[in-house]
């Protein structure tokens, strides 16, 4: 888990991995065919789109990468001077600094690139120009491979940094090597720190997490600090020194006086006094720890001098502990929360918020009206009350008495009644002790309910057998029945207010009655007093040209009766509207077959030509599906199909398959 503040990191590939996931993008989500017969503009765009999306794949992943790494200056101070410590500050910019570097120098090649695509005046050289832009994007990638070494393993170690909160209520344990402090952190914790009798067992920063007072505290477990100078100090103490200088906490300072430790107490007092600039502000105590072993009290008087010239000090509180026989451990634990707690009160009395705060809060104090002293009142039921005795012999019996009594738990069972308010006690075990009102209602059954029912049921036998409920309306069982009659009533509804909305925009007369035969016309002329000769005529040689270029388009080697009489196209006549003859040709295998209307039948059908009868068609049939069954099974139009519907670069389904690489196949 990262360090509270720093955002969890994606993992960094490696420069050839890189290449890989940038150009198998760009050979997946840009076109991949082009001809030389295209026009010269679309060949240019072909590749201009090329480069400017691989320039775009690796402008995305670089600044990823640079997003997500935090930026120091921005941090927290412990956290930037513990990555400082870790990593080294100017190596770490360094790297990020030079990705970024790569960054605009692909955006600049692309670029230029882009531009001279424009001047390609044929297809291999703008292949050519495609084909060297991206060959120094990938030469520029390729220098990035210590860079992005460097920053997958700054990833992997910022995953297992311990979440360290610097404003919360902390509690920091330091000293020297192999005192107690990781015993002491498992103790007070649910943290489970490596504890091994040798020094620098601890290697780094431990977080554990107690409760005290309904309130969160974590414990930061340091690696031991050996007295020396701050320069010559190494990656694991300086750890220890970067805690201490930047978090507000309680110092718990461990001595061991039994020095088994291996470090003296003289040497354990100097180290206390070389980081004691770092205590400044933050209370301090010294826990003396392996009492079980040496106590404060049993130290020779030149070695107990230097411990009390430390306890004397301003701030400086004296403790003693040992973890081994937890005597002692609670005391330190509870000493150390209540002085940060009193700490971090008296700091928040001296800041501005406080008047902020007090303006806001008004304590009301009530004043007394007159000099008269009156006393709470408590009944005299509650004074007399005895109180609960369980060795008493006369006391009140609980529930958990009588329970005793009857069997115990599993055996007793509750009576849930005895303790109803009634009128009559007596009702408490009645059958029916349903009450309303006070009162019972067994009391109010009528005694008839019986001779009642059963004329009822009489009545509803008539009604049966004289056919009351065989209706035509139809009765509903349930609501699902109700509620389906009423949809297909609506259904109903709803179609035919349809048919009359579409009747609305039809003529009113039908077309139909409009239609009039050429005798009923010329009648009705010659009554008008009009001679209709002349239009007789014409509708007749109107008839027979449309009939005669019916007859030009039909085929001159078809074999057909045609009918006498022909179709007038414009008007009815009254000739005999018989439905004419459907056209009749003999097939290829001599037998006669019947047109469909509108349609006409081919002189031969190719797929019997040369079959002998019908036997040799079936079986030449089922030759052909018993062939074609293959070509159904791989989907192909025919044995001349030889597509390839999917298309994939040789380097996306070959060699080796990588972690992280299923969803790129």
């Amino acid at each position: 888990m990262a360090t509270k503040g720093i955002k969890p990191i994606a993992p960094v590939p490696t420069a050839n991995d890189f290449l890989d996931i940038v150009l198998s993008k760009t050979q997946r989500k840009t076109p991949t065919v082009i001809h030389k017969n295209f026009k010269i503009s679309r060949i240019r765009n072909f590749y201009m789109r090329k480069v400017k999306f691989t320039q775009e794949s690796f402008d995305e992943k670089l600044g990823a990468i640079l997003s997500d790494f935090p930026i120091l200056d921005n941090l927290h101070p412990f956290l930037s001077s513990l990555l400082n410590v870790l990593y080294d500050k100017n190596h770490y910019k360094l790297a990020l600094g030079q990705l970024n570097t790569a960054k605009h120098l692909i955006d600049q090649i692309a670029k230029d690139y882009v531009r001279l695509l424009k001047f390609g005046d044929s297809l291999y050289r703008c292949k050519q120009l495609k084909k060297a832009a991206l060959g120094r994007m990938a030469t520029v990638m390729k220098r990035q491979k210590d860079p992005l070494a460097y920053l997958e393993q700054v990833r992997q170690h910022i995953s297992r940094l311990p979440t360290i909160d610097p404003n919360t209520r902390t509690l920091l344990v330091c000293g020297y090597p192999n005192v107690g402090k990781s015993s002491f952190v498992n103790k007070v914790t649910r943290a489970d720190v490596d504890v091994q009798p040798y020094a620098f067992t601890t290697k780094s920063l431990f977080v554990g997490h107690l409760d005290y007072k309904y309130l969160r505290w974590q414990v930061i477990d340091t690696p031991g600090i050996l007295d020396h100078p701050l320069e010559e100090m190494n990656t694991i103490e300086m750890q220890s020194i970067t805690a201490l200088a930047h978090l507000r906490s309680a110092i718990l300072y461990f001595m061991d006086l039994s020095e088994q430790c291996g470090y003296t107490v003289e040497a354990q007092c100097k180290l206390f006094h070389s980081i004691k600039p770092l205590f400044a502000n933050k209370p301090t105590l010294l826990v003396i720890n392996k009492i079980d072993v040496m106590r404060l009290e049993q130290l020779p008087s030149e070695t107990r001098m230097l411990v009390d010239q430390i306890i004397t000090e301003d701030g400086v509180r004296v403790v003693q502990a040992s973890c081994h026989t937890d005597e002692g451990v609670m005391d330190v634990r509870n000493a150390a929360c209540d002085a940060l707690l009193a700490h971090r009160v008296e700091t928040k009395l001296k800041g501005n918020k406080l008047n902020q705060v007090a303006n806001r809060i008004h304590v009301s104090i009530p004043k007394p009206r007159d000099d008269i002293k009156r006393e709470p009142f408590i009944p005299e039921a509650v004074l007399s009350k005895r109180k609960y005795d369980p060795n008493d012999p006369f006391r009140r019996k609980l529930e958990k008495d009588i329970e005793a009594e009857e069997g115990g738990a599993g055996v007793y069972s509750i009576n849930l009644r005895k303790n109803w308010i009634l009128s009559d006690p007596s009702w408490k075990d009645d059958v029916i002790p349903e009450i309303m009102d006070g009162k019972n209602i067994a009391d109010f059954i009528d005694p008839d309910i019986a001779a009642k029912l059963e004329a009822l049921e009489r009545e509803e036998e008539k009604l049966e057998a004289e056919g009351f409920y065989e209706s035509d309306n139809s009765m509903t069982d349930s609501d699902e029945e109700r509620e389906a009659e009423e949809l297909r009533v609506a259904r109903a509804y709803k179609a035919e207010s349809q048919i009359k909305k579409r009747m609305k925009n039809r003529p009113i007369v039908p077309r139909t009655a409009g239609l009039t035969t050429l005798s009923e016309m010329a009648d009705k002329l010659t009554k008008a007093g009009i001679d209709p000769s002349r239009v007789v005529e014409r509708a007749q040689l109107l008839a027979k040209a449309r009939g005669a270029q019916r007859k030009r388009k039909r085929d001159e080697d078809d074999e057909m009766e045609l009918d006498e009489h022909e179709t007038q196209d414009w008007m009815d006549t009254d000739e005999d509207d018989e439905e004419a003859p459907r056209k009749r040709q003999k097939g290829a295998d001599g037998a006669v077959q019947v047109a469909p209307h509108g349609k006409r039948i081919p002189k031969t059908d190719r797929s019997t030509i040369g079959m002998r009868d019908q036997s040799q068609i079936s079986k030449a049939v089922q030759l052909r599906n018993l062939g074609q069954r293959e070509r159904n099974r791989l989907a192909k139009a025919g044995e001349s199909d030889r597509a390839i519907h999917i298309k994939k670069p040789k380097f996306l389904y070959t060699g080796k398959r990588k972690l992280g690489k299923t969803n790129r196949r």
